[in-house]
């Protein structure tokens, strides 16, 4: 997937040292370069090894080294064997080390590696409707949302047409986190992002705050932090908490623009992750191990959302003991972010049948009196054209 167009491509996440310690970013990127350099100089690729312990994939994360996104899917991914009786083992391997992140998708069908596991934000330059299969604008906000979307309400059945278009199984969704903006100034409310130039990802996310005024670039996960430390951007969207303060993104901004109390993440609450494979190494594995898979990647979700988020409880002191200040945007500021981004769920929608299709799923889960995200009359200006 192309860099260059802000229409579709997502986060991509940085690098964290194994050791405890923090170190600084340009540590984690020859940590991260090296381990990469390894993977692509090691033995020629036979993709889908049949070995005598059984079959072999290889899958390839968008998290980098030694952050506690790869950390647990590297233990995830060493336990498969086990649990498969030996059918079945997985090589992990991080950001890069085989193909390009936004390349993932195009490795994993070409069989390059057997499987992935990537930010589902990544889709919407490939299909419309990759928008409506992670967070955008102010919609489903929190992680129970999603599962009631792909597991209740049927958007399951319908993602899964569209990997299968794609040469690709879905295995499932993986809860991840919120996204947070750091900023080198203070921005405490819309008027003040107006001008500023702001690393989001492309699509929806970048249309709604250019309507805000902001002034959106795109760029590659490992070119936030330096763009961050020269001043080339003002502030950058990123993942969490636990990952970014690894990363030492306290040390190059002084502040951190989050929502209003109630919507502490008003562009991207629910960053979410998701596990494919190939199809042909799918079938490569009995119809027993096929089921079973699914199981463990709905067991994979909880257990690294709740990694995630142990750890975020661990990085929130010590973004104060660096004297980084949250701010929080006002409820006014996320009903005018909210004016801004209704228009543009319709307009991703109507791009073409299939997104018209999942957004259907959301709009009846929106407006779920258990979630009640919007009302009728939010949305009464408005139509699908499929």
């Amino acid at each position: 997937m192309s860099t260059k167009d802000d229409n579709g491509t997502g986060i991509v996440t940085g690098a964290a040292q194994e050791s405890s310690q923090t170190t600084s970013r340009r540590g984690f990127l020859k940590a991260g370069a090296a381990l990469g350099a390894g993977a692509m100089l090691g033995a020629p690729y036979i993709g889908n090894a049949q070995t005598a312990r059984g079959v072999r994939w290889r899958m390839q994360s968008a998290w980098q080294p030694g952050t506690i996104g790869y950390r647990t899917f590297e233990t995830w991914c060493r336990s498969i064997q086990e649990l498969t009786s030996g059918e079945l083992s997985i090589e992990p391997f991080p950001a890069g080390a085989v193909a390009g992140t936004f390349e993932m998708a195009d490795a994993v069908r070409s069989g390059v590696l057997d499987g992935m596991n990537w930010f589902t934000v990544y889709w919407p330059g490939k299909m419309p409707a990759g928008v409506f299969m992670s967070a955008y604008p102010m919609a489903l906000s929190l992680p129970h949302h999603w599962d009631m979307m792909f597991d209740s309400f049927g958007g399951r059945q319908i993602v899964d047409e569209l990997y299968d278009r794609q040469g690709l199984v879905f295995l499932g969704h993986v809860q991840h986190d919120l996204n947070l903006i750091h900023s080198k100034v203070p921005l405490r409310s819309f008027d003040d992002f107006r001008g500023k130039r702001i690393r989001f990802p492309g699509g929806i996310i970048a249309e709604t705050f250019a309507k805000v005024g902001v002034r959106t670039t795109l760029l590659p996960g490992g070119d936030v932090y330096p763009a961050l430390e020269r001043g080339t951007i003002d502030a950058a969207d990123f993942v969490g908490p636990a990952v970014n303060y690894d990363l030492g993104f306290h040390q190059v901004a002084d502040y951190i623009i989050m929502g209003p109390p109630s919507t502490p993440c008003l562009h991207q609450p629910v960053d979410l992750m998701d596990i494919s494979v190939n199809k042909r190494s799918w079938s490569r594995i009995s119809e027993h191990t096929q089921k079973l898979m699914y199981k463990f990647v709905k067991a994979y979700s909880a257990e690294h959302f709740a990694a995630i988020q142990k750890a975020n409880h661990e990085a929130w002191p010590k973004y104060k003991e660096a004297g980084v200040e949250v701010i929080h945007l006002s409820e006014e500021d996320a009903a005018r972010f909210r004016e801004a981004a209704i228009p543009l769920w319709f307009e991703w929608a109507n791009k073409d049948r299939d997104a018209a299709r999942l957004f259907k799923v959301h709009l009846e889960v929106m407006q779920d009196p258990s979630v009640a995200v919007i009302t009728p009359d939010d949305i009464k200006d408005y139509k699908l054209n499929f």
